[in-house]
């Protein structure tokens, strides 16, 4: 396995199975192929966390090829610690879009499920990207795929949706390659990350870079206030699309953040940390509290993970605070995995709640609230998914949803009480928007006649929501596999960025 181009199999097997369903279009036995090509993209990802080598910070399965040698760009690929459990999240997540379409999708199939696989493909290149014209183009390559299955299979306004979330996304970008092509020419000719790592850039330059790549980032994620496209974008994508927007796409955001801004640009990041903590924390409370008032599902939801992956951000720049205060590596270290672990679980949680969403949807073709009532006198079963996830999004004890909410919680105690009692109030929040929307479409009498005429959930959603409930249990009550596989990497992290920084 140590001479397996492990990573090169993960990026292309996808890509290339999504190629082949366009070219035998609805010839072939298109669901099937696709599914076997997920699931064995999937398998292989679960080698990474095999033959992963916890005790080192030195990435791994790295391959290096020489690309475009007139100006040093290779293809040049590894993980570590924090980027492994993205790519397994990816790989797993892609399996249960498979599975949610095989009967919900009605035209142009074979497009649908290849522009998934495409995707799955390019957003495992930018988790493994080590060189940065590689990251850039797997970056924007991920963008089509997604535009399509908006453009293709969305709602009524599916169109305003895939233009906005286009624009913003794709402008955003265009700041990170300039920083991109600054930091190559500061690099004597060199486009490596890790060589990025090393350069001793002045702090007007660190600031310049570090906002190109804020700016980037932030549409990604989405941070307040430039989030306003993700509504839109949930809304109007297809049930498949909101899973992978949801679970995945918003992480590569956060991703970014602790691949570049934090180690390319330590003193930028430690100046201007109270900027992304402010952002952060009016994700966490004033986006709550436009959740609550909320009456269409999936909005609500949307709005939930702007919420949410607030905190994973909160997490990431909590380091310099926490340093002043406290001196405590320890601490610095536990918002960092506990941005992570947030990231991790809110891709099960999110894809779930979309996913329960659909599945009214398909029954009903009605996302609004209003409209159920009741649910669970006719769908049992459904109805017990869907609290175990909404309890997940409100951060329950035994959940993987409180594990990294309490983590950041900790740690933000540690740098200033004001930002904890603030980042708290999501406890409070979460469970009132969430919780208030299980009432209304689950409990109560059952008041429409198309309410009465639903049935439960079949063997298929079953196994799909069976699938993403395992995890959030399992890291809910024991974290461990989670936290360790990632803990050196943050602590080699924090020795770079904290050395004669502070």
């Amino acid at each position: 396995m140590a001479n397996l181009p492990l990573l090169s199999l993960l990026i292309w097997l996808p890509i290339f199975g999504g190629l082949l369903l366009l070219a035998v279009g609805e010839r072939a036995p298109v669901r099937p192929l696709a599914l076997v090509v997920s699931i064995l993209t999937f398998l292989a990802s679960l080698l990474l966390y095999t033959g992963f080598d916890s005790t080192t910070a030195a990435m791994q399965f790295e391959e290096r090829l020489s690309w475009i040698a007139a100006f040093n760009v290779f293809y040049h690929l590894g993980v570590d610690g924090i980027s492994m459990p993205l790519i397994i999240l990816t790989s797993f997540t892609t399996v249960l879009v498979v599975l949610a379409g095989w009967e919900v999708i009605k035209e142009r199939m074979a497009q649908y499920l290849a522009a998934f696989l495409i995707m799955e493909g390019l957003m495992i290149g930018v988790f493994s990207a080590l060189d940065a014209v590689l990251f850039y183009v797997f970056w924007e390559g991920m963008l089509i795929p997604m535009f399509l299955i908006i453009g293709m299979w969305g709602g009524p306004r599916r169109v305003y949706a895939t233009i906005k979330f286009f624009l913003y996304t794709f402008l955003g970008s265009v700041f990170m390659l300039v920083a991109l092509i600054y930091m190559y020419n500061k690099a004597g000719g060199l486009f490596g990350v890790l060589d990025f790592h090393q350069l001793q850039l002045g702090l007007t330059e660190q600031v310049l870079i570090f906002l190109a790549f804020l700016i980037a980032f932030a549409v990604k994620v989405p941070m307040w206030p430039v989030h306003t496209w993700l509504p839109d974008a949930h809304v109007e994508a297809p049930t498949g699309g909101s899973v992978i927007l949801a679970a995945i796409m918003l992480k590569i955001g956060g991703y970014g953040f602790l691949r570049f801004s934090l180690p390319i640009t330590p003193d930028a990041s430690m100046e201007l940390d109270w900027l992304i903590i402010l952002m952060s924390l009016v994700a966490v409370v004033y986006i709550s509290f436009v959740a609550l008032v909320q009456e269409d599902m999936k909005k609500l939801i949307a709005y939930s993970s702007i919420a949410h992956m607030g905190f994973a951000t909160l997490g990431f720049f909590l380091v310099f605070s926490i340093l002043r205060n406290t001196g405590e590596l320890s601490g610095a270290a536990m918002g960092i995995q506990g941005g992570m672990v947030q990231m991790v679980s809110h891709g099960f949680i999110s894809a779930a709640l979309f996913l329960c969403v659909g599945v009214l949807y398909d029954r009903l073709h009605s996302r609004q609230i209003v409209d159920y009532g009741g649910v669970a006198h006719r769908m049992p079963v459904f109805a017990g998914f869907m609290v175990l996830f909404a309890m997940a999004n409100a951060g329950l004890p035994g959940t993987s949803g409180f594990v990294g909410e309490f983590m950041v919680i900790l740690a933000s105690f540690k740098a200033n009480f004001w930002y904890a009692f603030l980042a708290a109030t999501t406890l409070i929040l979460g469970a009132a928007y969430t919780l208030w929307m299980v009432k209304r479409v689950l409990y109560g009498e059952v008041t429409s006649d198309k309410v009465a005429k639903l049935q439960d959930i079949n063997g298929r959603e079953f196994l799909v929501l069976g699938s993403l409930a395992v995890p959030v249990l399992l890291f809910g009550v024991w974290p461990a596999p989670l936290v360790e596989v990632m803990q050196v990497t943050i602590e080699n992290l924090l020795a770079h960025i904290t050395v004669s920084k502070l």
